[in-house]
């Protein structure tokens, strides 16, 4: 064993080089800093020490950082509301005011929302949905209050279909191991739980309250090792202790299978989704619970075998000779929707009906089933993605014809869509790069778009509705957006959204590169207060949308998973290379930041090319892609990335793995790894194995540095924190391309 030679400049913590090394498949792979996987001995603890030093004395030098701190903080002030939810009488939604750390769960009382106007189509205007102004909320959950430290979040809330009741899932200190009370709404008083061993878990209320379906964990002492999987879905009475709960959904399936889970407004239908790990494809069981005992469901198979991702969206008053929709890539990897007689449920894709067909030019995300007396058929408000841009339509789901294009503020994202039960009204959120996130009411009567705000100004408030006009102009807030397109390495066309204080190339500037592909996610054009605060300071931010991501459908996403991940690779690096051949930036200023799987692609990134990057922030990440499924949710994620434990998958990982690409004297640029030991999706292992790796190796002037957080996780966390970790990483790459403080 031997330990790191320390560069001159940066004298960094001693870490000592084992000879530790793991035979797979005849390969002999080195992993001289295992032992730093254990965070709780006394040679990690002590490194550990040494790098919150390390970083503190840094972190002092870093030029303007009160300016960023106070830059970041400004853009990301504001009240911010999230789509509301309608149950019986009531009005739930989050909100968040200026200097609150967390949003608070609100809840308003009328008797007016949902309500229809008849059979059939009004012959002229609708009136406006009646929702209360702010005097009418009140507040019913509140992070701050269940714990002044800021380390509780909400994770997940549900109210009960006639509104009386809400299950609430809380956690700490960024575990997101939750636990799940249910209150009285009227009195805010717990009336039932905790259940613990929830993560997250969909609810599905039983009407009348008295029970729910949720996904629960197995007792961990059946499984040490893998606490963290073996999930069931189960039905839970009120009052009842969840050691008894029902097990409905689960037995003898995969044990790193995720459930979610759904029940009509009117109880006959449950509805199951499974799904592998993260992977795509998914199983739907649909059970018709008038025809049993709610805790023995008669599930029936809609979709086995994974072969793709498939939703249900039922709707209440489904009788035989009705309808239920479905949203599938089966068939049209951009997505379409079909519908499905409940009778013909187990003949699968045979019986399906295409209503809302595959586009060619765009890829289906969201679908919402609009359905009630005040409408003479059921719609479907269904989102679209095209060139990763925000588009949404209203289908004639009994005719199967399209009806109308639903307009939208600019060039954005939309998500977080919700219906009233009797369905002829819904909601949905908006936001761009210059946008904060605001939500607008849709109204299927009129096909009338307004802003919905529950201060009074929005669809409903005591104001009347406010017309939904064009987002912020960029000029006005220092940023313009622009969207360019280039080839990758092998040809393939990536995109890529381009924010920059004059919207072209004016002259070479300090530039920020960021991605994510993986998982099929997509990086669509949304409000972050780093983005507008390097902007605003001078510098240009990119944002490319890789193959491994959502953003041309399954097909894309395929394009970069597996054993082709080294094409989400290629994409960054092109990327960076349009931005100097545009005239951007220019060699030596580009910075590249990514988190979670984009935490894996800088870490790629900086170790493939280490010369073409000034400055890297690889936050929360993946590094050890040989052992990646033995902590965290790892083994989740096979079906993303393949397993080292197959001879065939060793070779494409270990030919990425960034941590075992690190090669001593080379000058790698300045890096900061950031971690938070709460963190149960990715563990913080990652981080410091890679930290010490580049330590060792680096002969580059920059530094390389940990900043270990703690009581946080990977999600979400209190305001201040997430701002203060915001600044630090923009003022640490803004010192390294010169780019002033704003």
């Amino acid at each position: 064993m031997t330990t790191d030679a320390r560069p001159t400049r940066h004298p960094y913590p001693q870490a000592e080089r084992q000879d530790v090394v793991e035979e797979l498949h005849g390969v002999r792979v080195p992993d001289p800093y295992r032992w730093l996987e254990e965070a709780d001995t006394a040679a990690t603890r002590r490194w550990s020490a040494e790098q919150d030093a390390l970083y503190a004395v840094e972190r002092a030098g870093w030029p303007g950082l009160e300016r960023w701190e106070a830059e970041v903080a400004a853009l990301g002030a504001g009240v911010r509301v999230r789509t509301p939810e309608v149950r019986g009488g009531r009005l739930f939604w989050l909100r968040q005011e200026p200097g609150q750390e967390h949003p608070v769960l609100m809840v308003a009382e009328t008797a007016a929302v949902g309500r229809g106007s008849g059979t059939g189509a009004p012959a002229g205007p609708a009136p406006e949905t009646a929702l209360p102004p702010a005097a009418a909320g009140r507040v019913l959950l509140d992070p701050g209050a269940l714990d002044p430290t800021g380390r509780t979040v909400l994770d997940a809330w549900e109210p009960s279909v006639e509104g009386d009741l809400l299950a609430y899932q809380v956690s700490r200190d960024g575990t997101e191991d939750s636990l799940l009370r249910v209150i009285d709404v009227a009195t805010g008083k717990v009336v039932d739980g905790p259940l613990d061993r929830v993560r997250k878990s969909s609810v599905g209320w039983l009407p009348g309250g008295r029970a729910f379906y949720y996904v629960r964990r197995l007792d961990p002492r059946l499984h040490p090792g893998e606490e963290r999987y073996h999930r069931r879905v189960c039905l839970h009475r009120l009052g009842t202790s969840p050691e008894t709960d029902a097990v409905v959904f689960g037995e003898g399936r995969d044990r790193t299978e995720f459930y979610s889970v759904s029940v009509t407004a009117d109880g006959r239908w449950l509805g199951i989704t499974a799904t592998l790990g993260t992977g795509r494809g998914t199983d739907v069981h649909v059970a018709d619970l008038s025809a049993a005992p709610t805790d023995r469901p008669p599930l029936r198979p809609v979709q086995e075998g994974r072969g793709a991702a498939t939703r249900l969206h039922a709707v209440p008053g489904t009788g035989p000779a009705d309808r239920m929709w479905l949203r599938t890539d089966r068939g049209a990897e951009r997505g379409r929707v079909v519908a499905c007689r409940p009778d013909a449920l187990e003949r699968g894709p045979d019986a399906w009906e295409e209503v809302v067909p595959e586009r060619p030019d765009a890829v289906l995300t969201h679908l919402t089933v609009l359905s009630g007396p005040a409408l003479a058929h059921p719609l479907a408000l269904v989102a679209w993605t095209r060139d990763t841009v925000a588009e949404v339509t209203l289908h004639d789901l009994a005719e199967g014809r399209p009806v109308a294009t639903v307009p939208l503020p600019g060039t954005g994202a939309v998500g977080d869509f919700s219906a009233s039960a009797d369905g002829h009204e819904a909601w949905f959120a908006y936001t761009d790069f210059v946008t904060p996130v605001q939500i607008l009411h849709f109204d299927a009567r009129t096909h009338r778009l307004t802003r919905w705000d529950p201060d009074g100004a929005g669809a409903g408030g005591a104001s009347g509705p406010a017309p939904v006009t064009a987002a912020g102009g960029s000029a006005a807030v220092g940023a313009v957006t622009r969207q360019v397109a280039f080839p990758s390495r092998d040809g393939t066309t990536v995109r890529m959204f381009v924010i920059s204080p004059a919207g072209r190339p004016d002259r070479p500037r300090p530039a920020l590169l960021t991605g994510y592909g993986g998982f099929g996610r997509t990086m669509s054009p949304r409000y972050r207060a780093q983005v507008l605060a390097w902007v605003r300071a001078g510098g240009v931010f990119a944002w490319a949308g890789l193959r491994g991501g959502g953003e041309e459908g399954e097909a894309w996403h395929r394009a970069g998973s597996g054993a082709h991940k080294q094409n989400t690779f290629d994409d960054f690096s092109a990327a960076a290379d349009r931005l100097v051949e545009e005239g951007w930036t220019e060699p030596g200023r580009i910075a590249i930041m990514g988190g979670s799987n984009g935490g894996l692609l800088v870490g790629a990134a900086l170790t493939q090319e280490p010369g073409k990057y000034a400055a890297v922030v690889c936050s929360s990440p993946l590094l050890d892609m040989v052992r990646y499924e033995r902590s965290g949710l790892g083994p989740s994620w096979r079906p993303e990335y393949g397993s080292a434990q197959d001879p065939a998958g060793l070779p494409v990982l270990l030919g990425y793995s960034p941590y075992h690409r690190v090669a001593p004297g080379t000058a790698y640029p300045a890096v900061l790894l950031t971690a938070a030991d709460g963190d149960t999706r990715t563990d913080p292992l990652h981080a410091r194995k890679m930290c010490a790796a580049l330590q060792h190796a680096t002969s580059g002037p920059g530094p390389v540095l940990l900043r270990l957080e703690q009581g946080v996780g990977h999600g979400d966390r209190a305001a201040s924190r997430a701002a203060a970790l915001q600044a630090e990483c923009l003022a640490f790459l803004a010192s390294h391309v010169g780019l002033p403080a704003p």
